[in-house]
């Protein structure tokens, strides 16, 4: 009987991969710390920037248009990001877009007015969106082997929610040393500092940039002249226009129970009853602990997904092993709550956390796999950028919009039996689409 062909270890690599890993692993992390940091400074930042007599009202909708403004620039450029991903390059895009949300999160710590926020909140938006589609076409073509990808791209995404618990410790250091720090613009307000840390991802890049190599299978494919020019419009011919619609409306629920659930949490807690008659300085430090709580749920849930993803073949019954849970557990973790006017879970906030987000790291893992060498940047950037970050994002609008038709009597009440309507609604939805899901190959990662 003939033997098989060898395969390599999944841990079998050479120093300049696990360079490679590294930088991926940092800029998945800081993926995560960039886009989370709104979810903590948001409401703070909003009371400074914005006058003292700002209604309630007015404040939610700068809520909403923070959130979801900078979304559909990064949808918009993320998609362009794609493209020029396929066109030019994985590494060069990936390089650029980490320094872009790196110095546009720093930027935050400077602003005077809630139109600066917003800018460079687009800035932020827009290398994040890059930045994912970039680094999983790139590790996908640098490990192709089923098992040693799956387990590389999906462990390296784990590094996403160390970004989560970086935020969440960020912010608490923030809060609890801020007099002790130099005053911006005469104060210690904590939020401008816990948006300087964003900076961090861009000095090991600047460091290690000479030593990463470009992807070897584009490079050899625009060497041999085979690589074919990408376009938009090729995920609409026959051959990827199922794939092509399906991802981008699944990964918009996926985006939709994180943006619409889970990083509203920060604005419910200071209202519960455990937490509404604390100092302010006690409340703060409680947000960040539930928000790290929450962030210690996503890293299980991401590992989790990179575990079961080497050893379960078949990727509906994977997605359906994080679906169908969190469609029973939305209800009982937002609702009760609101109903009762009691404390939110802890457990139930780590169990959302490990649900919802693990999601994502299926997404890294599945996208690259459904598309060719010269459209799996545009392919993967249509189903992320304009399904989750334009479309799945659009729900924390959602629930900005819906809050005041909500019952509770209070705001976080109102807010909660919002939140736990959009997140019930993203779980649902994303699991009946996933019949419709296309089993990528078992093998080697397509050319």
């Amino acid at each position: 009987m003939p033997e098989s062909p060898a395969r390599p270890k999944i841990w079998q690599m050479t120093p300049v991969q696990w360079l490679i890993c590294g930088i991926a692993a940092i800029g998945f992390a800081f993926d995560t710390f960039t886009l989370l940091v709104l979810t903590l400074i948001v409401r703070p930042a909003l009371t400074e920037l914005l006058p003292h007599n700002t209604s309630q009202a007015v404040f939610n909708q700068w809520v909403g248009i923070l959130f979801y403004v900078p979304a559909i620039a990064g949808g918009v450029f993320g998609l362009l990001g794609g493209y020029l991903i396929d066109l030019l390059g994985r590494r060069r895009i990936l390089l650029w877009s980490i320094l872009l949300y790196a110095f546009s999160t720093c930027a935050l710590a400077y602003v005077t007015s809630p139109m600066q926020f917003l800018i460079f909140r687009c800035g932020t938006f827009v290398g994040v969106s890059v930045e994912f589609v970039a680094a999983t076409a790139w590790l996908a073509e640098l490990f192709t082997h089923r098992e040693q990808r799956e387990a590389i791209i999906g462990y390296t995404q784990g590094f996403a929610s160390t970004g989560g618990l970086l935020v969440s410790a960020a912010y608490y250091l923030a809060v609890t040393f801020s007099p002790h720090m130099p005053a911006i613009y005469g104060a210690h307000q904590a939020w401008r500092y816990t948006a300087i840390s964003g900076l961090l991802p861009a000095i090991p890049l600047l460091l290690v940039r000479p030593f990463l190599p470009e992807s070897p299978v584009w490079t050899r494919k625009r060497a041999e002249g085979t690589l074919t020019r990408p376009s938009v419009f090729e995920l609409f011919r026959p051959k990827f226009r199922r794939t092509a619609l399906v991802t981008c409306l699944i990964m918009a629920c996926s985006y939709a129970g994180s943006f619409g659930m889970l990083q509203h949490f920060a604005r419910i807690i200071p209202g519960t009853p455990g937490v509404r008659n604390m100092p302010r300085t006690a409340q703060e430090q409680k947000v960040g602990a539930l928000q790290g709580v929450q962030e210690i749920g996503a890293l299980v849930g991401r590992l989790l997904m990179a575990f079961l993803a080497v050893r379960i073949l078949s990727r509906k019954r994977l997605l359906h092993l994080f679906q169908v849970p969190g469609l029973l557990l939305v209800p009982v973790v937002m609702f009760i709550p609101a109903m009762r006017d009691v404390d939110m879970s802890a457990w139930g906030i780590f169990a959302l956390g490990v649900l919802t987000v693990g999601q994502f790291t299926y997404w890294g893992n599945y996208l690259p796999l459904v598309y060719p060498t010269y459209l799996r940047g545009t392919g993967e950037s249509f189903a992320a950028n304009i399904g989750g970050r334009m479309l799945g994002t659009s729900a924390a609008l959602l629930v900005t919009s819906l809050v005041v038709y909500m019952p509770g009597g209070s705001p976080s009440r109102q807010l909660a039996y919002a939140c736990g309507i959009v997140g019930f609604l993203s779980y649902a939805v994303g699991y009946a689409a996933s019949f419709w899901l296309p089993e990528p190959p078992q093998d080697m990662t397509p050319e």
